[in-house]
């Protein structure tokens, strides 16, 4: 009964936010993927940081200051919050995950005194901003230059990476998390890289909260809650899925990271099909825990059965 109550045109209509959505949490997923897989370090803060961002990007918009330069600004204290974290785990010795988790505790409260209430808005009439929800509801030309300038800032900051990772300071930061000790032998200020590291990739997560709180219209101090699992899950899935194609490229690197933004873009449009399914909305969180662990969970039960499988044979 409750399939044959679907609408298959309504789930069509959710697509093409659910790819806009993806592709800005996308960006957030870049900063994941570097300090999880590049320099494996728990880094929490991005639940914390996402939020500083967009309210930092909304407040300066509220002031007349350009979008633009609204961006940056949710960039830079996105890179401030990673260099505090970074300093609690390098300079005071406390561990990866609990420098992180108190970085964004505070975090909340920092954010709360920036927007002066838990919330703020902004008009798209009122201020011409980088993106918006409404220009995907606007004619065929409006939707072509909103997705075609998101996809291009999404490959352009790939490219971004992918070069500063070929310098010998990105080779240092990936030397870092692959192996400290031996990192440390070759004469890498390790802790130096570890700080580096986590403000870029909390930089990457300050923008997508600035570009995310003018895609919606509003800030919010909790608008960052979960997102280090959406970032978590845009990772897995993109190397799940798409990671086999990745590794026999010339540039594995790129590919491995455009295959983050796609996660990301896949998990939202698994998000619209759930909601299209009517499922309780106040499950999603829940849901989203679930999709990660499942696809962590992949990699291991494949190594694992699949060597009992050749072993039989």
């Amino acid at each position: 009964m409750i399939l044959l109550s679907l609408n298959p045109m309504s789930l069509l209509r959710a697509m093409p936010g659910a790819c806009a959505q993806g592709l800005i949490w996308g960006i957030m997923a870049l900063g994941v993927y570097i300090t999880y897989r590049l320099l494996d370090f728990p880094d929490l803060t991005v639940d914390g940081s996402l939020a500083t961002g967009g309210a930092v990007a909304v407040m300066l918009i509220r002031a007349d200051v350009n979008p633009w330069i609204a961006l940056l600004a949710a960039f830079a204290v996105g890179m401030l919050a990673g260099m505090i974290t970074g300093l609690l785990h390098t300079a005071l010795g406390i561990p990866g995950i609990l420098s992180s988790i108190l970085t964004q505790i505070s975090l909340y409260s920092i954010n709360l005194n920036i927007m002066g209430k838990s919330n703020q808005a902004i008009n798209v009439d009122q201020y011409k901003l980088v993106v918006s929800l409404r220009y995907i509801s606007g004619d065929a030309l409006t939707k072509f230059k909103f997705y075609g300038g998101v996809i291009a800032g999404c490959l352009l900051l790939v490219v971004i990476l992918y070069c500063y990772f070929g310098t010998e300071q990105g080779q240092a930061i990936r030397a870092t998390g692959c192996n400290m000790n031996m990192a440390k032998a070759q004469g890498i200020n390790t802790d130096f890289h570890t700080v580096l590291a986590l403000m870029i990739s909390n930089g990457l997560v300050g923008l997508c909260g600035g570009l995310y709180a003018q895609y919606q219209g509003a800030a919010d101090v909790n608008m960052g809650r979960g997102a280090i699992v959406i970032g978590l899950a845009a990772v897995i899935i993109g190397e799940v899925l798409l990671g086999k194609f990745c590794e026999k490229r010339k540039m594995a690197f790129a590919f491995t990271m455009v295959a983050v933004i796609i996660g990301a873009i896949l998990y939202y449009i698994v998000i619209a099909f759930v909601l299209w399914l009517k499922m309780p909305s106040d499950d999603m969180k829940l849901f989203s825990a679930i999709v990660v662990a499942i696809f962590l969970a992949i990699p291991y039960l494949k190594g694992r059965y699949g060597k009992k499988g050749v072993a039989k044979q």
